[in-house]
């Protein structure tokens, strides 16, 4: 099986890493810069409980063109970056082609075939329908990471914590294609879990890191310290709160209280989330994909969502000062 992925980062480089080392799946990267570079000298490597784990790169490159049709597409990109990858990526994709989506919030086929967002693109996440057009839902097998690793330097992982997917039929289905790939994930030692309800799961995550990731990013720090603050902690109940009712109204239903969430994401300690480690690299934060699409989603099925819109604002103007979020149009 040939399997390609797009965006060798922490994410990338964990599953490419996990499935070249322990299948027997020939795994390639499009990539670029130092990342591209140390692929094609040393292959895949993640630093993982104390000993570093390799697996042979069958290609990498920055040109789609040099790496042909593949199997398994896998993108791991950050939001920012999905619109141009989602125009590159197109030498990769034959007839038959899975991609599946590693990345982090609402993704760009999320509001096909929900009646209640009218069974349409998300601008927030996907202006004008540009990247369902390259990467239409068909293609699709959604995934959810849960698991935490950073970049230890180009081109090696280092693996933090968590190896639990969640892979799932847009659709709900339980199709061949899906048990073919969860089968390869829990070839290469994933915890993989298969959904009939994937919307959901996605959702669930989201619900988590909506308000853990942005808070984050702008006070600099580690979810322990935002957990510790009542003022804080009451604000992100209240915005779950919304993000639950929204939820409610698209088939995403919560089935926990904010309360419960908090435990379990107290149990992760001093942690940073993936919106402060890019803020901290001067990377473009994933803002689209994790807030302004609750809030958009939020405005399409008639729910009120104060506290989330204030959490937008500053975080928005947070990433615009420091060149880290797309000036407001003129």
């Amino acid at each position: 099986m040939k399997v390609c992925i797009v965006g060798a980062g922490a994410i990338g480089g964990f599953l490419g890493t996990r499935l070249a080392a322990r299948t027997g799946a020939a795994v390639s990267a499009l990539a670029r810069g130092a990342t591209l570079a140390a692929l094609q000298q040393h292959g895949w490597r993640m630093q993982e409980r104390g000993s570093l784990l390799r697996g042979p790169v069958r290609a990498a490159a920055a040109d789609a063109r040099q790496l042909g049709v593949q199997d398994i597409v896998v993108v791991a990109v950050k939001g920012p970056a999905l619109r141009e990858v989602a125009a590159l990526i197109g030498p990769l994709l034959g007839d038959e082609t899975i991609v599946l989506p590693a990345m982090n919030g609402v993704p760009w086929w999320f509001g096909y075939g929900v009646e209640a967002l009218g069974g349409g693109a998300l601008q927030s996440v996907d202006p004008g329908g540009a990247i369902a057009a390259a990467i239409p839902q068909r293609r699709v097998i959604g995934c959810v990471v849960h698991a935490s690793s950073e970049m230890a330097g180009p081109g090696i992982v280092a693996h933090r914590v968590g190896q639990g997917l969640i892979v799932g039929e847009p659709d709900g289905t339980e199709s061949k294609r899906l048990r073919a790939v969860a089968l390869l994930l829990s070839e290469a030692g994933f915890d993989v879990t298969t959904s009939t309800g994937i919307r959901r799961d996605i959702w669930y995550k989201l619900w988590g890191n909506l308000t853990m990731n942005p808070i984050s990013a702008i006070t600099g720090a580690t979810i322990d310290r935002v957990l510790d603050d009542p003022q804080l902690l009451e604000f992100c109940t209240a915005a779950m709160g919304e993000a639950a009712a929204i939820g409610a109204r698209i088939g995403c239903e919560v089935g926990e209280s904010p309360e419960d969430r908090h435990r379990v994401t107290r149990k992760l300690g001093a942690f940073k989330t993936s919106m402060l480690q890019d803020v901290e690299a001067g990377r473009p934060i994933e803002l689209d994909a994790i807030v302004t699409s609750v809030h958009e989603i939020g405005r399409r099925v008639g729910v009120p969502t104060p506290n989330i819109d204030i959490l937008l604002g500053l975080a928005r103007l947070f990433g615009r000062v420091r060149g880290l979020y797309p000036a407001a149009a003129a």
